[in-house]
């Protein structure tokens, strides 16, 4: 026999008629749906509303009721699924503290048109919650939950609030294989099918006008996740190596390229991106790469450096436009940290008295090796660094020869110095051929500065000017020898702006009382150190050096000139700052600072794709991930990427989850019903295949229920 349930009945009484007119809804349809949802019988009388059933279907009733006046009373708008939901979050959540106005009360986004846009339930509340204390948010679930609609407005909310400079949206276009070359029309018009859903989200939240010029600015992009990386370099641009200079598109998986702190960083990922435009970003100093348009560049403005705020991260066409400040550079980008980190070559000769014989030096191979200055102490140095087999002897003025001590009277033999000299490649060079060797500057620190010091202190020195620090000036009549010199300050974190001084038209020099018409062009250095470089040994130019200071080398974008098409190449290297040495010592990045990341229709990503997803997000960024793993179209045997980082993140702070089920399906009521028919329909299924030992269907396996035809996250 069983126990009759206790009938319960309850009273409301409510002031307000609007408000009342808005919870009870046409005709009171929106009572009718309480009444069914929660299983009580509900009626209204006047500015009464009666309920009467078992004691949990009057409590819940009675409390929706409540709690859905309360948010009329505020005026949020309700319509009918937002009653149907908050009566199933009570009866869900009974017992957990979750309230109506908890959950529905927050505005996320007002569009342009159309309701506000706010949480529809338990877990898109959890959704939101997720995304503002987490910088990685994975959202896992059946299609109809509102995981994209819902990240999309929480991007553009974020954007509104200055709180990212840009939203980028993506998803991989696996059902064309990422091979849209077959496919008919532009670019655009291949990969609009993949993209639609979030367009359609963006239209409903911004206005076209609007929309349309945060698209063309790139401050809102959306691409598939194959482009995405198209932060691309041409595949000739050079890249700093451990062993020297290498093309972008030689590298590989593995390979040593050099960090903004001068240390080898590991390539993780090397992601060709066809032919694209391509434009030359020239610097304040001359140096200058190719990239481009959407390549990244980390840039200090004015205003930055005066509130000592970050460097912001700007992409070549927003740059490209606003490069001046009342006639001034507007952006300025970082130097490296420290120097350039060689390995150490054994070298035939002390690279000190290299330099000092590379700048005051005769090494022409017609005589003996001789030198010239009128400091005692570069010639005293050089004969400390040839070492106890070699004499600098003073012969008049200047003029200083380079004995061979173990030489005997007899037979002629070949000076040691002038083999060595040889061996480099050296011997027979004059002052307008002359040039560093290879091992020289692809050498330690110590070599390097060495060499420089050498020649600064015979054909440089500190250039003092009035309530300023003293700049170095170097010249020379050698080409090569200058860019020698500017790869070695550069390689130190320095800068050389570099000019030409034509021989033609100049008035000759004098030498003992005759003039010497000039034959070739001087080179001239002006060259900035960074504090921790030591350039002079020349006790009377270190002393200026030291007093007047070097200064801070700095580097600005100059100009940014198109360059035509090229086939381009993006790399991934794994420093923490995303860094890494391209042209002339320049650094550049490929990582999303400052940035809303989305990757939708996830669990159609592969491993690695994933991998550089995650690994491009930069500083001030966010990254939400949303898909659904029972529905991929990745070819048979194809690890799910999304699958195999949900297992990696697990357990890692500043990472969420939320898992979306068919109960939080916020579409029609039908779409939650058809997924559990079709999930019930896949178990049993499955449970047959394995009473008969059959393997179950892997990652790589599309799913029976595929809802392609219905873009996810779109209400």
């Amino acid at each position: 026999m069983t126990t009759p349930k206790t009938i319960r009945r309850e009273k409301l009484s409510f002031d307000d008629p609007e408000a009342l007119q808005a919870l009870c809804g046409s005709n009171n349809g929106r009572l009718k749906l309480i009444e069914r949802t929660a299983g009580a019988q509900v009626n209204l009388r006047g500015n009464e509303i009666t309920i009467e059933g078992d004691e949990a279907a009057t409590e819940i009733a009675k409390s929706a009721i409540e709690q859905l006046y309360e948010l009329a009373l505020a005026g949020k708008p309700l319509g009918s699924d937002d009653v149907v939901r908050a009566v199933q979050l009570l009866k869900g959540d009974r017992g957990s503290g979750q309230t109506i106005q908890g959950v529905f009360g927050e505005t996320i986004l007002t569009p342009r048109a159309g309701r506000p846009i706010a949480p529809k339930g338990a877990a898109q509340k959890n959704y939101v919650d997720q995304v503002r204390e987490n910088d990685v948010v994975f959202a896992v679930g059946p299609a109809g939950t509102g995981k994209t609609y819902l990240a999309v407005a929480l991007a553009v909310r974020a954007l509104l609030d200055k709180q990212v400079r840009r939203i980028i949206l993506t998803r991989p276009a696996v059902e064309a294989g990422e091979r849209l070359g077959f496919l008919p029309g532009t670019l655009e018009e291949k990969v609009d099918p993949y993209l639609r859903p979030l367009y359609d989200a963006l239209h409903d939240m911004i206005e076209s006008e609007k929309l349309e010029r945060l698209m063309t600015d790139g401050t809102i992009e959306i691409a598939p996740l194959a482009f995405m990386r198209g932060r691309a370099q041409p595949r000739t641009t050079k890249v700093m190596t451990i062993d020297g200079w290498r093309e972008i598109g030689s590298l590989e998986c593995g390979d040593l390229v050099m960090g903004s702190d001068g240390w080898p960083t590991k390539v993780t990922g090397v992601f060709p991106q066809g032919t694209k435009d391509i434009f030359r970003v020239s610097m304040s100093d001359g140096s200058s790469t190719l990239c481009c348009a959407e390549h990244l560049w980390t840039v200090y403005a004015p205003a930055d450096k005066r509130r000592g705020n970050p460097g912001r991260v700007l992409e070549t066409r927003e740059l490209q436009t606003n490069l001046r400040s009342a006639h001034q550079h507007r952006y300025e980008i970082p130097m490296l940290r420290a120097p350039a980190m060689y390995g150490p070559r054994t070298v035939p000769l002390e690279p000190y008295a290299l330099g000092l014989l590379l700048g005051d030096g005769c090494i022409t191979g017609s005589t003996s090796p001789s030198f010239a200055t009128n400091d005692v102490p570069l010639a005293t140095a050089l004969e400390t660094g040839l070492g106890t087999h070699f004499e600098v002897h003073h012969k008049t003025g200047p003029d200083y020869v380079i004995r061979n001590l173990d030489h005997r009277a007899g037979a002629p033999v070949p000076h040691p110095l002038s083999e060595t000299l040889r061996e480099l490649g050296l011997l027979g060079t004059r002052s307008h051929t002359k040039f560093i060797p290879a091992q020289y500057l692809m050498n330690c620190v110590e070599v390097r500065l060495a060499v420089l010091q050498g020649l600064l202190d015979t054909d440089g020195g500190p250039v003092t000017q009035a309530e300023r620090s003293c700049r170095i000036e170097y010249t020379t009549t050698s080409a090569q020898l200058a860019n020698d010199v500017v790869f070695l300050v550069q390689s130190l974190g320095g800068v050389a702006h570099r000019r030409i001084r034509p021989a033609a038209g100049r008035c000759p020099g004098l030498a003992k009382g005759r003039s010497v018409h000039h034959r070739h062009d001087a080179h001239i250095l002006d060259i900035r150190l960074p504090d921790f470089v030591r350039p002079f040994r020349l006790a009377r130019k270190a002393k200026i050096y030291a007093q007047l200071g070097g200064g801070r080398p700095q580097r600005y974008i100059d100009g940014i000139e198109p360059a035509g098409a090229s086939d381009t190449v993006c790399i991934e290297v794994a420093a923490p700052d995303h860094l890494y040495v391209t042209d002339d010592f320049i650094l550049t990045h490929n990582t999303l600072s400052g940035s809303f990341i989305i990757l939708d229709e996830a669990q159609n990503t592969t491993p690695e794709q994933m991998k550089m997803f995650l690994t491009r997000m930069g500083f001030d960024s966010k990254a939400l991930v949303t898909g659904d793993i029972t529905q991929t179209d990745l070819p048979r045997g194809q690890r799910s990427g999304l699958r195999d980082a949900l297992e990696l993140v697990e357990g890692i702070r500043g990472i969420g989850t939320v898992r979306f089920t068919d109960v939080d399906v916020v579409r029609h009521p039908l779409v939650a019903a058809l997924i559990r028919a079709y999930d019930s329909r896949d178990r049993a299924r499955s449970e047959a295949r394995e009473g008969h030992g059959a393997a179950s269907p892997g990652d790589g396996q599309a799913a029976p229920h595929g809802d392609t035809a219905v873009p996810d996250g779109i209400q």
